[in-house]
């Protein structure tokens, strides 16, 4: 990357993790996605049970692995074998773990975090349960505001999870989503009906947090993830 750029986008992250802390959200930098499995084993202690939302980034970083190696009691939703009931269990006992992790579709300048759901383990368990939870996000999902994060999930993260997912919702084939030039007033969710398998169901915001220091947030100076 030209230094010139980098500088830029160094700015722009220690812009968005100060906005972060005054919404009483840790943040740090890290410079590649070498520095995130000992971050996070920093944030853990052996023996406690953990548990993850659906993501690509951990698994690029190494942070499934991790959580795999025998140090923690890991409720995987990916263990082998499991059927759709037994996936639904482990989500259940993931909002009792003592840490979540899971990553965010976007990171606003302001200090906020934008996430979509379909099933909505994730967002649920993000917002309330876990004693503790650890986001990992690639510099790439730091936008300027909350139009910025909208529009981020419906151009970019939304069809690249439909066609990870196989869903066969509109946006798989269309790059985009069927409601990707929508107007001030139908910015976030779709049409009633409009799209059947859709993967957007409910839109989250986390702003100013009530307990300081619950959500931690570890961006990450690469390309990760959608």
């Amino acid at each position: 990357m030209d230094a010139n750029v980098k500088t830029n986008r160094t700015l722009q992250v220690e812009r968005t993790i100060k906005a972060l802390k005054k919404n009483n959200i840790d943040a740090r930098f890290l410079e590649t996605m070498d520095e995130v499995v000992p971050s996070v084993t920093s944030l853990l202690t052996k023996g406690e049970s953990v548990a993850v939302g659906g993501s690509v980034t951990l698994k690029e970083t190494g942070v499934l692995d991790l959580l795999r190696n025998g140090d923690y009691t890991f409720y995987d939703r990916y263990k082998p074998g499991l059927d759709k009931e037994g996936i639904t269990e482990v989500m259940h006992k993931s909002f009792f773990v003592d840490t979540y992790l899971a990553s965010a579709n976007a990171v606003t300048e302001h200090g906020e975090l934008y996430c979509v759901d379909g099933t909505s383990n994730r967002v649920a368990a993000l917002l309330y349960g876990p004693k503790q939870v650890i986001l990992v996000v690639s510099w790439d999902k730091i936008v300027p505001d909350l139009v910025g994060a909208i529009l981020r999930v419906k151009q970019l993260a939304a069809p690249a999870n439909a066609r990870r997912l196989d869903t066969g919702a509109y946006c798989v084939e269309s790059g985009k989503c069927i409601n990707a030039h929508c107007d001030a007033n139908n910015l976030m969710a779709l049409t009633a009906g409009a799209c059947e398998h859709t993967i957007c169901s409910n839109y989250v915001v986390f702003s100013h947090q009530q307990i300081e220091g619950r959500m931690k947030v570890l961006i990450i100076g690469e390309s990760l993830g959608y």
